[in-house]
């Protein structure tokens, strides 16, 4: 009776989330001076008002008397006003088209297709930066070079990368759905800004959001143990304090108790929450897959898709608002029938205490980083020039890994190649693979958080195994040293991986720029630390005979 009663709630909850919630935004929200707008963006009454030339436009003046003006002093038709407000203009600027921030380079290699997705943008959670000290705050006035979300909070950006195998379903179930989960999970937890003052005595007394986030991390660890059995019977995962049995009933409880809505711990029960969630709804949709008979008589039932009412497929399940209309219309993820494949999974998360972007030089961020499997995160930094990994792979020759699944894993074998596997698979961690659930590869994020302090790193690379396998980390931060901007940065890393290896995998590079991207040559000895071996491996790349047997 008590499970019904929290599925109905979580039900009508989701349906909730789905009328309120938006959808997925690839683009960042910032504040342009209407000055440096071209004057026929600027008029009333559309552009076809006076034609004026691109020349008329002047560059922002501030108003010598420092006042600034409303919304309703905009000037008018006619007017000589141009150049001299200060008022300012909401401006939506597609972050993968924005090549100075972003950059992403795609190349599938030698496979004949691609399997690899990526995602970047923002998502509508609320902050979870570090609060700056209120000193700081009161004797800063206000940049006004970004823009608050919806929630009232400074833009969260996300940035992700993952790497299917068996098949790209997976992957793009990732790449259309994952932030879907993190933001239900913020709001069903009642994930608070970490930025508001006085939100911690809040929180305190708001027991009841507490209890349900227990009751929702039971049902889910739960419902793994019902779905899959096996390694799942004894699964505790690492955030979820109320579930780990090391500890005392009391210190447990009084431990996540002392978690705010907007603590780093919390959030990372969120994120846990989000990956296992829909780690099991695909999972879920995916067993439920089967061949249609050959037998039906029924043309309707044959032309139904058999998975029609899973995740997959349906637009009200959740998560699926984050799908436009033109996906909803599509073909349901893989088809009519079962599939075996599974996906790698890393994200980035980058919260600023200021609507200043985390891009500015003078702005600080928090970055948590949660990864799954084998996609690879680094950092740079400014002071030494040095790759600062924020992921470890999860292979099976990984001692933490191999200790977690020698008990349920029946072999562990070497290929030819000399890499450890388990049941022929390289991951340890992955969505999907429904094959290998039992034996506990599973998709319980590792994460990591970041303090970045002013200008502090130059830039964050994402990217898939098709380049981390080929390149080390400090091959890959050289190259990006050495481009102009992101998007040159990414394609040249996708390009030289590709380009010496012997059987060139897919390969997926993100490039997102920091607040020291101006610095990121002075570090150590820039880019040369690695420039004679990259150089070598060209040359013996581009030699026709050196790979002849």
């Amino acid at each position: 009776m008590q499970q019904s009663r929290w599925i109905g709630q979580g039900t009508r909850q989701c349906s909730r989330l789905i009328c309120q919630r938006r959808t997925f935004h690839e683009y960042f929200v910032t504040h342009l001076p209407s000055s440096s707008l071209h004057p026929d963006s600027r008029s009333s009454a559309g552009p076809s008002l006076h034609r004026l030339p691109r020349s008329a436009s002047q560059p922002h003046s501030p108003d010598p008397s420092g006042a600034s003006r409303s919304p309703s002093a905009l000037p008018t038709p006619g007017s000589q006003t141009v150049g001299v407000s200060r008022d300012t203009t909401v401006v939506r600027i597609p972050l993968k088209s924005a090549k100075h921030h972003f950059g992403a380079g795609v190349s599938r290699g030698s496979r004949p297709y691609n399997e690899d997705t990526y995602q970047a943008g923002t998502i509508e959670i609320p902050a979870f930066a570090k609060r700056q000290p209120i000193s700081y705050t009161r004797s800063k006035a206000r940049e006004n070079q970004g823009a608050e979300s919806a929630s009232g909070d400074p833009q969260v950006f996300y940035f992700g990368v993952f790497d299917g195998h068996g098949g790209s379903e997976c992957s793009e179930f990732l790449r259309e759905r994952l932030h879907g989960y993190i933001e239900e999970a913020a709001e069903k937890f009642g994930m608070g800004s970490s930025l508001r003052i006085g939100q911690e005595e809040e929180a305190e007394n708001d027991t009841v959001k507490q209890q349900d986030a227990l009751e929702l991390q039971r049902q889910l660890v739960d419902s793994w143990k019902d779905t899959v059995g096996g390694y799942f019977k004894r699964f505790r995962p690492e955030y979820f304090t109320s579930l780990q049995k090391t500890a005392t009933p009391s210190r447990a409880t009084s431990s996540h108790l002392s978690e705010q809505p907007g603590s780093s711990s919390a959030f990372e029960a969120i994120l846990t929450y989000a990956f296992l969630r829909a780690d099991l709804d695909f999972t879920s949709a995916q067993a439920s897959k089967h061949s249609p008979s050959p037998s039906s008589d029924d043309p309707v039932l044959d032309d139904k898709p058999l998975n029609d009412n899973d995740v997959l497929s349906h637009p009200s399940k959740p998560a699926s608002q984050n799908l436009t209309h033109r996906e909803i219309l599509r073909a349901p993820i893989g088809g009519k029938t079962r599939f075996k494949g599974g996906s790698t999974a890393s994200i980035a998360l980058l919260s600023t205490p200021t609507p200043t972007p985390f891009w500015n030089p003078a702005s600080p961020a928090t970055l948590v980083v949660a990864h799954v499997g084998d996609t690879r995160i680094l950092l740079c930094r400014v002071s030494d020039g040095q790759a600062v990994p924020l992921t470890t792979n999860h292979h099976p020759s990984t001692p933490v890994e191999a200790t977690r699944l020698r008990r349920y894993a029946a072999t562990f074998v070497t290929d030819s190649f000399g890499e450890e596997r388990v049941l022929g698979l390289a991951n340890t961690r992955a969505f999907g693979d429904i094959s290998s659930k039992r034996i506990g590869v599973s998709a319980e994020p590792e994460i990591n958080t970041v303090q970045l302090a002013p200008s502090e790193y130059s830039f964050l690379v994402l990217m898939s195994d098709g380049v981390s396998g080929t390149l080390s980390d400090q091959e890959i931060v050289d190259i990006v040293k050495e481009a102009r901007t992101p998007e040159q940065a990414s394609r040249d890393v996708v390009n030289f991986a590709t380009e010496v290896s012997e059987e060139a995998d897919n390969a997926t590079a993100l490039v997102v720029r920091l607040g020291g991207w101006e610095r990121r040559g002075e570090g150590g000895v820039g880019s040369l630390g690695t420039k004679e071996m990259r150089d070598y491996r060209k040359r013996d790349a581009e030699d026709p005979r050196a790979r002849r047997q």
